[in-house]
């Protein structure tokens, strides 16, 4: 059973429709609990309590609304105490992840067995990581505000960056890849779900049409890929 449903005056979510709720469940005795159902779909306001993670990993991989809001507003709310722990800890995770994924985009076009580069090649995913996600950061906010028709306050912007780390999760695949040997075609497939699974937890947390969050996530993305070829033009791999 899913240990992550929030009780008590905390804001919680139907994962059917995202309806707000202040419970999931009541709780008779320890493992004996009732499921709330939604008074806006009357569906089980959130059947993932009673699930694996497992099960929930599957759906999130298969890219269902339900398990993204289950994640997101039910396991993860931004009332809890060590929501900025969390901001932190998938920021960090989300940057080492795509530092891996510079370093096998530049091991296939360069040569890294010569230790006397080590420094030099350290610096360059260092750079490239840093100017690419602050690109994407700065395209995906700005896209944000221009064209998401709701009020956003600092804590949805924040939201929205929770989303789009976590949602990042396909990059863990990456680490396989410094291990066995794959195509680099193998790095842009990635790329792609990643970007899918952005666009499904950017359209969960601000419930626009999804067009509009593909569109979003796309520009980002792609400004971040032209970023890294521009960085990659100016500093020329040194042999």
């Amino acid at each position: 059973m899913s240990k992550s449903a929030k009780k008590g005056e905390e804001t919680v979510v139907c994962v059917n429709c995202g309806s707000r709720l202040n419970t999931l469940y009541i709780q008779y005795s320890p493992g004996n609990i009732r499921l709330i159902k939604c008074d806006n779909c009357k569906a089980v306001a959130d059947p993932y309590i009673e699930c694996e993670f497992m099960i929930i990993l599957i759906d999130l991989i298969l890219h269902k609304p339900k398990a993204y809001r289950h994640l997101l507003y039910n396991m993860l709310s931004f009332k809890s105490e060590d929501i900025k722990g969390i901001i932190w800890k998938s920021a960090l995770l989300f940057l080492l992840l795509d530092a891996i994924r510079v370093f096998l985009l530049k091991r296939y076009n360069d040569d890294y067995g010569n230790s006397s580069l080590l420094m030099p090649k350290c610096r360059e995913v260092f750079l490239d990581v840093l100017l690419g996600n602050i690109v994407f950061i700065v395209v995906l906010l700005l896209g944000t505000r221009l064209f998401v028709n709701c009020s956003l306050t600092i804590t949805s912007y924040l939201e929205i960056l929770l989303a789009v780390f976590v949602s990042s999760f396909f990059k863990v695949y990456l680490v396989a890849m410094m291990v066995w040997e794959f195509p680099s075609a193998v790095l842009y497939i990635i790329e792609m779900f990643v970007l899918s699974s952005n666009a499904v937890a950017f359209r969960v947390s601000t419930q626009q049409e999804a067009i509009r969050c593909i569109g979003i996530c796309l520009s980002a993305h792609a400004a971040k890929f032209l970023s890294d070829y521009w960085l990659l033009s100016l500093l020329p791999s040194s042999r």
